[in-house]
């Protein structure tokens, strides 16, 4: 047989291969894939969790056929950045020039995930004015300047989304919520405020505390921790001194660990109550061995710890715990997830991968998801929050018992009841 004859055949042999494996049902094209730009703070808890959900999503999508586009099944792939963001005294032109190397380089076709700090999320909206890169927020930037932004100069900043519940005023009134369940029930109220001297939590405390009088309860203290501080003895006496019955806590950093261990050694007559985004992990139970127990964690969104909110919930938790050998770790996880979840159902309504229809996919989007139904504010592209899964996403709050979290808040997803510590009762 001729040379040229047999290179022909070879190249028939390939090509028929090609073709009964792109038939396979199920079967994707990994040579064309939708390129998502994940830009995330990743040395921490918001930026490596949310990585960790976008890939499960990711993965799942693609075992299960890809994504349909005009009728052809595509896969997913991602690229994760380090944004740095969350790191102190890196300036946010570092972020913004994160992202444009994901779009420029990578030649990304959406973005999931972050930046993570608001003032880097807000600079990075006039790139995806520029590039017309849809991008759905799922970790980090508390502050309604985000949506407002997006609001007001809708036509310049339409393509900015945020899928979770994270922002200031949303927050406190969830919280405030908790409240009144910890008056009804126990009837505690007296707070003493403890935060942390960053930008968010001193509004956060404020806030609350604003919100707290107008509600009836009495707040007796109001302390300001530097970032790393390791003693918190001094305002946790004086909150004995007061008779608190609630510490409210604001903080971000590892020290809460500190916190929560001198609190336990006092013996002190309040509950542990906030944002801690360090007794959040799975693995906060063994890092401050079960110092933490009672504490009470508002974890952004249902999902980031075990609950029931909708059938997808524990489906997504047991995923998770599968994949990478420990429950959801926080805020970002679940959130992040469903991100791209999101992206999938309005490109497959758009039936285009173009931005301005993917857009309008999103803002009509209804997808019942892991912690409830996935609906965006046409406006402001704010995912629209509820205490009811059956209309919009659900926050979670739990509590640490006996080494495990559970989730008691909202009750549409508890799965147990609050405690108080024995030297409470």
């Amino acid at each position: 047989m001729k040379k040229e004859t047999k290179v022909h055949l070879s190249f028939m042999v390939i090509a028929l291969v090609a073709l009964t494996l792109s038939l396979l049902p199920g079967s994707v094209r990994a040579a064309d894939p939708i390129k998502l730009g994940a830009p995330l703070s990743t040395a921490f808890l918001y930026g490596w969790d949310a990585e960790r959900g976008i890939k499960l999503a990711v993965e799942e999508i693609n075992a299960a056929g890809g994504v349909s586009v005009g009728g052809e099944k595509r896969p997913f792939s991602v690229d994760v950045i380090d944004t740095r963001d969350l790191e102190p005294g890196v300036p946010v032109d570092d972020a913004i020039k994160a992202v444009e190397k994901l779009i420029l380089q990578k030649e990304v076709d959406f973005l999931v995930g972050g930046p993570v700090r608001s003032e880097a999320a807000l600079a990075v909206l006039d790139l995806l004015s520029k590039y017309k890169k849809v991008s759905i927020v799922s970790t980090g930037v508390l502050s309604p300047a985000y949506h407002k932004t997006i609001a007001k100069e809708y036509d310049k900043y339409k393509y900015g989304f945020r899928i979770s519940n994270e922002i200031v005023n949303i927050i406190v009134n969830e919280m405030m919520s908790v409240f009144e369940k910890l008056r009804t029930e126990f009837g505690l109220e007296r707070v003493h405020i403890m935060v942390q001297d960053v930008a968010h939590a001193r509004k956060s405390g404020e806030v609350v505390e604003k919100f707290l009088k107008k509600a009836g309860f009495t707040v007796v203290g109001h302390e300001i921790y530097p970032t790393g501080n390791t003693d918190f003895a001094p305002g946790l006496l004086k909150s004995r001194r007061e008779n608190a019955q609630i510490l409210f806590v604001f903080m971000d950093m590892p020290e809460t660990a500190i916190l929560l261990k001198q609190w336990k050694n006092f013996k002190l007559k309040s509950l542990p109550y906030g944002f801690m985004s360090a007794a959040e992990q799975p693995g906060f139970w063994d890092a401050s061995n079960g110092d933490c127990e009672y504490a009470l964690v508002d974890v952004i969104n249902g999902g980031n710890s075990p609950s029931t909110i909708t059938p997808w919930t524990m489906k997504f938790v047991d995923a998770y715990k599968k994949k990478w050998g420990l429950e959801p770790e926080g805020y970002g996880t679940s959130s992040s997830y469903m991100a791209v979840y999101a992206l999938k159902d309005a490109i497959e309504r758009a039936g285009t991968l173009d931005s301005d229809k993917v857009v309008a996919a999103l803002e009509t989007i209804d997808l019942m998801g892991v912690y409830g139904r996935i609906r965006f504010d046409p406006k402001t592209h704010q995912v629209i929050p509820s205490t009811d899964p059956k209309e919009g996403a659900v926050s979670g709050f739990f509590q640490w018992q006996d080494g495990k979290r559970v989730t008691f808040w909202p009750e549409a997803g508890a799965t147990g009841k609050l405690m108080l510590p024995p030297w409470m009762k």
